[in-house]
């Protein structure tokens, strides 16, 4: 199971031609190395997709220190459904009103979309929860790290924003943010 930004379509008939592959919650319990592997394809999915947003609302302020390989990045914009003209055409005016309040990478739409991948991701697991909220504070810290310092103001409001979506999805699961296990 590979766990990444690019989010497939469900396909029912190719899943139940590998049922194996496939555990539900009331058939077959998961085995603690099967669910570390899960809990390690969240993270990274998360971590990257947090930091492929960060980095495009960096980039979009014009104070950007990341190389951004561009054809990845097109692909990225077009995964999670930016369909206006190359980036790399934009004006600065155009590409300011992209990261504006009602801009498709604003802080409203792009919490939303961090934190719909995390909740989606967790299916209404406990577990897969911890795991992707772990994964957006590391891909958060990986890129202040990429920016060598305290993000911009922009991106701290979204992670504030996404992370308290995640936390709020896991109290109405009745799930504690608290890690117990600690």
């Amino acid at each position: 199971m590979q766990i990444s930004a690019n989010i497939p379509n469900y396909n029912q008939s190719e899943q139940t031609q590998n049922k194996s592959a496939i555990k539900t919650l009331y058939t077959e319990k998961l085995s603690s190395d099967e669910v570390a592997a899960i809990r390690a394809e969240i993270q990274e999915g998360i971590q990257q997709f947090t930091n492929d947003v960060i980095s495009f609302q960096s980039q979009a302020t014009g104070k950007s220190q990341f190389e951004i390989n561009y054809d990845d990045f097109q692909s990225f914009l077009n995964d999670i459904g930016y369909e206006g003209k190359p980036i790399a055409d934009l004006s600065q005016e155009e590409a300011a009103q992209l990261v504006s309040e009602d801009g498709i990478f604003g802080v409203e739409q792009t919490s939303q979309r961090i934190a719909n991948f995390v909740i989606a991701g967790a299916n209404g697991d406990e577990d897969r929860f911890r795991a992707g909220r772990e994964g957006m504070l590391l891909g958060f810290k990986q890129a202040e790290e990429a920016w060598g310092g305290e993000l911009p103001e922009i991106s701290q409001q979204t992670m504030q924003a996404a992370l308290e979506m995640v936390d709020k999805a896991m109290a109405d699961l009745g799930f504690s943010i608290l890690n117990t296990e600690a």
